[in-house]
């Protein structure tokens, strides 16, 4: 007979290993750049930074639960089949070889490291590094069903009890005040530049890419009532929203406090190692190195198993461990760009999917109010999507703003919110609107003729 609920103990497991493979290093480097940049103007900040960075999280969980898919694939293909393999395979190479997974070895080496090295070994040191970093995270990801107990049991409370450790510090002892000027957009519209920040964790992506691993690891803990897997994924989402919002708090606060100390950062790694230095000294900085480190391999570990897990799924004939080994090779070759560079070029990419991904994830969620009719699907992503390349070509550097990028940039900025990466916004919800009410006619016409 099947199981309706999971224990307490099985879904606070799931949900720290939810957490565990969310949260990584670019979660720990991103708001507390936020805190410093934000300043005065901290609180809208991280409200809007939490809104993009755990509430869409929490959303793409629960939409992988309420449509009762296992996954990306399960819900963008209810645009269509040829979509949704599309905009699946461009995602799990987005946040897996691409993009998210090489930055986390980019990271790692150069918070925890990289301070240890001498300049002149730097580039060899890396190369080591990210060798034996990867070739850790592919044997843990060699058998799936025991990520759970490696990233739940094993690597989540570790990772978590060193970083609390900091933040307890920073939280008792602050090194300066919260009253520093905001920079940038952050000076007129925090709480929007703090949604569009959000974007680069990636969790929103990462929700849809991790659903799998949600999805198996509950029923091989004796689940499989499709409504109860819905259940369950939910409340074990809630679980890791809840972690990541305390933490993303601390860690903007930890941000912005540390400009009683220190210069602003070009990124927010720099930061941590300077705050774990100015705490502990040369033990601060070993502290930072197990940090991050940490973050880096279970989140890695969670990447390249879903990665493996879902193009398993989507190209049956192509084994298991060879796609993970796919998904471990690409980004050790990529990883050596270096941690702005790596930033810098994913920006774009995220400016662009993650429009559509937001949209895709809220259609989930709202399938019962509009009959979970193809054609509303298929009208709001096809209008999204073309504000969405506005967005991402927007990102790339001023220098490439040239000649048709140019042209139609121009076109654009008649978008209310694009100059934030928000150009989307309106016409998504116009789409989903007029969609609804032509759906409702097209299905009115429907039921009459039968």
């Amino acid at each position: 007979m099947d199981k309706n609920h999971l224990s307490r103990r099985n879904l606070f497991l799931i949900g720290t290993m939810l957490f565990g493979m969310f949260f990584g290093a670019g979660n720990l480097i991103f708001p507390v750049f936020l805190g410093q940049n934000a300043g005065r103007n901290l609180i809208p900040a991280v409200i809007g930074f939490l809104i993009s960075g755990v509430g869409l999280p929490l959303l793409g969980v629960a939409a992988i639960g309420m449509s009762k898919t296992d996954g990306a694939y399960g819900l963008a293909k209810k645009v269509g089949k040829t979509f949704g393999l599309v905009f699946t395979v461009i995602l799990y190479l987005g946040i897996g070889p691409l993009f998210a997974t090489p930055r986390l070895a980019t990271i790692s080496y150069s918070i925890g490291i990289q301070p240890f090295i001498p300049a002149k070994y730097d580039h060899l040191t890396l190369a080591v590094f990210s060798t034996v970093f990867f070739f850790v995270a592919w044997l843990l990801a060699r058998k799936p069903g025991r990520v759970m107990v490696y990233i739940g049991k094993i690597l989540t409370p570790a990772f978590l009890v060193t970083l609390v450790l900091l933040l307890l510090f920073v939280v008792l002892f602050p090194m300066g005040g919260t009253h520093a000027a905001a920079v940038g957009t952050y000076k007129a519209a925090p709480l929007l530049t703090g949604f569009t920040n959000g974007y680069m964790t990636m969790d929103a992506l990462a929700s849809l890419a991790f659903g799998v691993v949600v999805v198996r690891s509950i029923m091989d803990l004796g689940v499989t009532k499709p409504s109860a897997i819905a259940s369950n994924t939910i409340r074990a989402g809630i679980i890791a929203a809840v972690l990541m919002a305390i933490l993303y708090s601390v860690l903007a606060y930890m941000g912005l406090t540390a400009l009683g100390e220190f210069d602003r950062a070009s990124n927010g790694g720099v930061i941590i190692a300077q705050i774990a230095h100015y705490y502990f000294g040369t033990l601060g900085s070993v502290l930072t190195a197990i940090i991050v480190v940490l973050a880096c391999l279970k989140t890695g570990v969670g990447l390249i198993t879903a990665f493996g897990d879902m193009f398993k799924e989507l190209f049956p004939k192509l084994n298991y461990q060879f796609l993970i080994l796919v998904a471990t090779v690409i980004p050790l070759l990529l990883a050596n760009v270096g941690l702005n560079a790596t930033i810098a070029i994913s920006q774009p990419f995220l400016y662009f999917l993650y429009p559509i991904a937001i949209v895709l994830i809220l259609l989930g969620l709202l399938a019962r109010t509009f009959g979970d009719e193809q054609l509303v699907y298929v009208i709001t992503i096809t209008v999204t999507t073309i504000p969405a390349i506005l967005d991402g070509l927007n990102a790339l550097p001023q220098s490439m703003h040239i000649g048709l990028i140019k042209n139609l940039l121009h076109m654009g900025a008649y978008l209310p919110g694009f100059s934030l990466g928000l150009g989307w916004t309106v016409p998504a919800l116009a789409a989903f609107c007029v969609s609804v009410f032509i759906a409702g006619i097209v299905r009115r016409r429907r039921e009459a003729a039968a």
